[in-house]
């Protein structure tokens, strides 16, 4: 296994390159498998929540459902995997794997976290828009928008299949060093073209993006009055997590901190097989869920069951989300 300071330096881990090349170019991953029937989509597909003098709106961008493979847990069995989805009356023959971005309404502005597929994805996702109009806002409303990672699913919702972007008055807020790493041509390069799709989905989102709405930031710093970023490098090299605070109270958007949940909260050192560093993200996972436990902060994650919503109790070796009634 390559040590954490060689998988910064190249880019690669025992299971990253695997990870690049399922998490590729086109949204496929986000595709039904067709033997498993369709997900059931949430309605409505949007949910408000108060923190403080602010608002969250929860925005669900769609379902995929993936078959439950050896792969998806990459160090455990399969059978444990399936046992503790069976403890909690889930199906164990696949994933449910929800996309949920977070709209943020504080001080006048309106910041959007994450932004799902648009209309690259597969027919269960690309709702986002649709439960923004519900919501009651366009497009144009969104000043700012908050990138945690530049997996596909989180960034490809930028850009329209004809280029055009989603959000034409945002400013386009970006980890510095998630940037670095996938726009960087030598490491690109370095891998077999097979294995390039994360980076050519991030050149076709952001290579051509006005510099203008282009603004990267270091992790740690604040990116909006009350909302700072936070680094939680593991999943990805610049994974970075978005926290706001309002009147006293707390909101932690963990973005990918855990895929599952189920699995990965409740088992936090379980990775998933979309973690590139799996040993970093098993320790920035643990301390996140401990400090959000600790101070009772609400959280919402991109894959969380629908509302996203909710708290984290301790519960066992780790952590079960409690989602908002």
């Amino acid at each position: 296994m390559l040590q954490r300071r060689q998988f910064i330096a190249t880019g690669l881990s025992a299971g990253a390159v695997s990870s690049l090349a399922w998490l590729g170019a086109s949204a496929a991953w986000a595709q039904n498998a067709p033997t498993l029937g369709t997900p059931t989509l949430p309605t409505p597909g949007f949910r408000r929540m108060k923190v403080g003098d602010a608002e969250v709106i929860a925005l669900n961008d769609g379902v995929a459902r993936r078959p439950l493979g050896e792969e998806f847990v990459k160090n455990a069995p399969l059978a444990e995997v399936r046992a503790l989805l069976a403890s909690q009356g889930l199906a164990t023959d696949h994933i449910d794997i929800p996309f949920t971005a977070f709209l943020v309404l504080s001080g006048g502005r309106r910041v959007l976290m994450d932004t799902g597929f648009a209309d690259n994805g597969g027919p269960t996702t690309g709702r986002l828009l649709g439960n923004l109009a519900a919501a009651g806002f366009k497009p144009e409303d969104i000043d700012t928008v908050l990138i945690t990672h530049y997996h596909g699913d989180h960034i490809q919702g930028l850009r329209r299949k004809d280029g055009s972007l989603v959000y034409p008055n945002a400013r386009v807020m970006v980890p510095e060093p998630e940037h670095a790493f996938w726009m960087d041509d030598a490491r690109m390069n370095a891998l077999p073209e097979g294995q390039r799709g994360g980076f050519m989905v991030s050149r076709r989102v952001f290579a051509s993006m006005p510099a203008d709405k282009l603004l990267r930031f270091a992790p740690g710093s604040e990116v909006a009055p009350g909302l700072r970023s936070v680094a939680a490098f593991g999943h990805t090299p610049g994974h970075t997590l978005f926290e706001l605070q309002s009147a006293g109270q707390s909101f932690v958007y963990v973005g990918d901190l855990t895929n599952v949940p189920a699995l990965f909260a409740r088992t936090p050192d379980w990775a998933v097989t979309f973690d590139m560093d799996a040993e970093a993200a098993r320790q920035v996972r643990r301390a996140t869920f401990q400090r959000i436990v600790q101070t009772n902060a609400m959280v919402g994650g991109y894959h969380f069951p629908f509302p996203a919503f909710g708290r984290m109790a301790a519960q066992g070796n780790g952590y079960a989300f409690q989602p908002v009634a």
